[in-house]
């Protein structure tokens, strides 16, 4: 049996390899970004109440009534934005099937996708997938700002979607509005789709996020993608979204209906407990991931990594080029082995490899005494490189 070419043009998840390896070394997890301490007691308890209560059957397709009423609901509170529940949100398996299903929905083979990069590595496969041709666009380091003349020149005919991630996986730049106005000012003169993947849109640090479908004109030409994973320290829930006009909306439905059915039950009946959280809990949660994230760069400084800080989201890209002449790759298999620390080689989130060859990928998204673990840890680095 033969594979189809389409899956001889993309690797397995370099992320998910780096946790394989974390194992096999028993070092301590910074590659995969998913936390390592409890989600919120109430959630917990409801979904617990949702199974003895015998809610073990399909949803809706396309998501519960309530936690479609509880997304729009946070749109209209947050940010003044007026969501059709039942035309204009699709419940998915996680963002990650819901930009999937964007992609098959919207995309036809030979259309391009804009992506800037570094970019979480799922972009390229779903563009592949479509049969859709990505086209990359750096950001500038080190402040990973997005060029407008660049972007600009990645525009073509055959343009049909941007992917727009802010906070950003994974440098953690959160772009300006200066930054989002103009992509916005480019892809209504060229009529281009914007598709945003905004799992990290709670935690900040710096500016704020701004979503780009409440931008004048940009309502229907906008699919804004989350999901509840980071919010609520619940990754393996794997419940998302997608917001997007109806004609859109109708489209997405039939893809992701055949790709999965619908996302659990009992853990959608879950989830509208946690968009019903007062705004303590989320600024709570940025202050908290704050906290994280200082102390680790600490570590990281001392230890002779360079980076700019994160404004949002939790990751460092670090560079690593005064430590070691290695390629990214060696590096990150040296500092699991030898340091007890897995990271995530920084080529993995480019289409040209070479321009991540000098950095890895830490995760803050651990316990305090995980992250001072690591710290310890990285105090070996400067002897032992």
């Amino acid at each position: 049996m033969h594979p189809a070419h389409r899956a001889a043009t993309f690797t397995e998840s370099v992320i998910r390899e780096m946790t394989r390896v974390a194992r096999t070394h028993g070092a301590i997890n910074l590659a995969q970004g998913f936390p390592d301490f409890p989600m919120p007691e109430p959630m917990k308890d409801a979904a617990c109440a949702a199974i003895r209560g015998d809610v073990n059957q399909y949803a809706i397709t396309w998501g519960s009534p309530a936690l479609r009423l509880a997304i729009a609901e946070k749109y209209r509170r947050m940010h003044d934005l007026e969501i059709d529940p039942e035309r204009e949100i699709t419940v998915t398996c996680g963002a990650t099937e819901a930009m999937a299903a964007t992609f098959l929905a919207l995309l036809n083979p030979g259309d391009e996708v804009v992506i800037p990069e570094p970019f979480y590595e799922n972009y390229g496969p779903d563009g592949i997938l479509a049969g859709a041709r990505p086209v990359f666009v750096p950001l500038e380091p080190p402040a990973w700002r997005l060029d407008p003349e660049r972007l600009r020149r990645a525009f073509t005919p055959r343009t049909r979607a941007l992917v727009l991630n802010s906070p950003h996986n994974p440098t953690g730049r959160v772009f300006t509005r200066e930054e989002i106005s103009g992509v916005a000012s480019l892809c209504r003169e060229h009529g281009v789709s914007v598709f945003t993947d905004d799992p990290y849109e709670y935690i900040t640090y710096a500016g704020q996020h701004h979503p780009i479908a409440t931008w004048p004109g940009m309502r229907e030409h906008t699919v804004t993608i989350s999901s509840l994973s980071k919010t609520f320290s619940i990754t393996g829930w794997r419940i998302g979204y997608a917001v997007a006009p109806p004609e859109a909306t109708n489209a997405i439905r039939k893809v992701h209906d055949f790709l999965t059915v619908g996302a659990p039950a009992p853990l959608q009946a879950a989830a509208a407990i946690g968009f019903a959280f007062d705004a303590e809990y989320f600024n709570l949660l940025s202050l908290d991931y704050r906290r994280r994230r200082d102390l680790l760069a600490r570590a990281l400084s001392d230890a002779g990594f360079r980076f700019t800080s994160p404004e949002g989201a939790y990751y460092f890209l670090a560079d690593f080029s005064e430590l070691s002449e290695l390629p990214d790759t060696e590096f990150a298999l040296w500092l699991a082995r030898e340091i007890g620390i897995a990271t995530v080689p920084g080529s993995s989130f480019y289409h040209d490899r070479t321009l991540g060859r000098r950095y890895v990928r830490f995760a803050f998204c651990k316990k305090t005494e995980t992250l001072e673990a690591a710290a310890e840890r990285l105090t070996k680095v400067r002897a032992l490189v």
